[in-house]
């Protein structure tokens, strides 16, 4: 018996294993920076820095996340998400520097180093989590992710409540960010145990993968091709505002209403209900009872009503204050000043309004990423989807993280948020109408134990290339 044979039978090449591996690397490189950013201003009292850090992280992760489905192709999905962990643990140190000297820059470099690393690690990370499941379990495996994932956000939530509790700093001491490193390079470490794509088989025997051979020129003209393409171009909408609102959650709301323990108090909970939203939405995304329009168009029903729902509360929660702290002197102009999770009496209401955004952001971005699945079963081309996903998210971030760098007042930040949800739904319900209950593109033969050398597209049949590597040249 081989080691490929010990393997399999221990379930390692399983896609559900594979999908629960990135979803801890998720957790403790992307969930640890979300906890961090969670705390508005990266868990210090002047926000400029981190929103000047989180622009220039954004704009490098617009180029990276565009082509970084191409370059997860091109290199293999082990080392590319390895080494953008890295890239975690670095923004995170950059704090203690900024803590000490008072000096913004490494942060901001630091975020621009990022921006590159969160793009091919979300392009690898959205390829594994819709393409290696069966059409029927893409829900299943989208909610398993984003619960590992969010437990990284509940987990940096709890390290600065815990830390700060009896502290009446502005901002997260040293022991916090070393904390982050810590856990950042062992997720950056926990990259390397992803299996091959090319071995990864599913429980009815199908490879995730039947690989052909690309080249960076194929690559280059599949990415010129994504913006040609209606669907994508009908995403774009959807893409953009799905990081949009995080500025204003975590800037104009926690960080500004809230003392510093609180706001990890709050985290905990915000993501914390994201888990629990994406699992329970997973019932209604794998319910082979309906057809996947109708499943789409219930969950889009759902999404576009809550949205709007938390935004209602959130401008009668904004028309109550104009400003957060501006200095360790001027605090915020929210009635009776910060407050602290233990006056029930004024908290409860804000407090669950935070809550109910972890909701809506589980379920606005898995119903997106269940609707990128739902175009195809194909893993090269859902490498690619995911990163045009990320790349167009993340320009949305950038211009929201610039718009709060700016001082754009909070009522017209959560004004433009309200709007870019409006604009975004007709082309997802749109998208959604179109959805077909299988997937036109190839699915990958598997039969007894290798792979076969067919790829059928309709009536066609294409000779491949199978590559027993690293390598995910789909």
């Amino acid at each position: 018996m081989g080691i490929f044979d010990i393997f399999r039978r221990a379930g390692y090449y399983h896609p559900m294993t594979q999908v629960v591996i990135v979803g801890f690397v998720c957790f403790l490189c992307p969930g640890m920076f979300n906890a961090l950013n969670g705390m508005g201003g990266g868990g210090q009292m002047d926000r400029t820095t981190t929103n000047n850090a989180n622009t220039a992280l954004y704009c490098t992760f617009i180029v990276f996340g565009i082509i970084g489905g191409s370059i997860v192709n091109l290199c293999g999905v082990r080392w590319t998400i390895a080494i953008s962990g890295l890239s975690y643990a670095l923004y995170s140190s950059s704090y203690i520097y900024l803590n000490h000297t008072g000096k913004g820059s490494f942060t901001i470099a630091a975020g621009a180093i990022l921006g590159i690393g969160a793009g091919v690690m979300w392009a690898a990370q959205g390829m594994i989590m819709v393409s290696y499941p069966r059409e029927e379990e893409k829900g299943r495996y989208i909610a398993v992710f984003w619960i590992i994932f969010n437990l990284g956000g509940m987990l940096g939530g709890i390290l600065p409540f815990a830390i700060n509790y009896h502290s009446d700093k502005d901002s997260l001491s040293d022991g916090v960010y070393i904390a982050f490193v810590v856990l950042e390079c062992l997720g950056a470490c926990l990259g390397l145990v992803l299996a091959p794509p090319s071995k990864v088989i599913r429980s009815d025997g199908t490879s995730v993968v039947l690989v052909k051979y690309t080249n960076a020129g194929r690559e280059a003209i599949e990415i010129i091709k994504l913006f040609l393409n209606p669907m994508m171009l009908s995403l774009i909408p959807m893409c953009f505002t799905s990081n949009f609102f995080y500025t204003y959650q975590f800037g104009p709301v926690n960080a500004s209403i809230f003392n510093l323990r609180t706001r990890g108090f709050n985290n905990i909970f915000y993501w914390g209900f994201q888990m629990l939203a994406a699992y329970l939405l997973s019932f209604l995304l794998d319910n082979t009872q309906m057809t996947r329009r109708k499943r789409g168009l219930v969950a889009f029903g759902i999404v576009a009503v809550f949205f709007n729902c938390i935004w209602g509360g959130s401008l009668k929660l904004q028309l109550r204050y104009t400003h957060g702290p501006l200095s360790s002197t001027v605090t915020t102009d929210y009635p009776g000043g910060l407050m602290d999770f233990k006056e029930s009496s004024r908290v409860a209401g804000p407090m669950i309004l935070y809550m109910l955004y972890g909701i809506g952001d589980a379920l606005y971005q898995n119903f997106a990423y269940w609707i990128i699945g739902s175009l195809t079963n194909d893993n090269q081309k859902l490498s690619r989807y995911a990163g045009f996903y990320k790349g167009i998210q993340s320009l949305g971030a950038t211009v929201a993280w610039q718009l709060d760098a700016k001082n754009v007042s909070y009522l017209h930040q959560l004004i433009g948020n309200w709007v870019l949800l409006g604009i975004s739904l007709a082309p997802m319900l749109y998208v959604v109408a179109t959805l077909k209950d299988h997937s036109e593109d190839a699915i990958p033969l598997h039969v007894d134990g290798k792979s076969s050398d067919t790829n059928v597209h309709g009536s066609d049949v294409e000779k491949t290339a199978v590559v027993d590597s690293d390598q995910l040249t789909v």
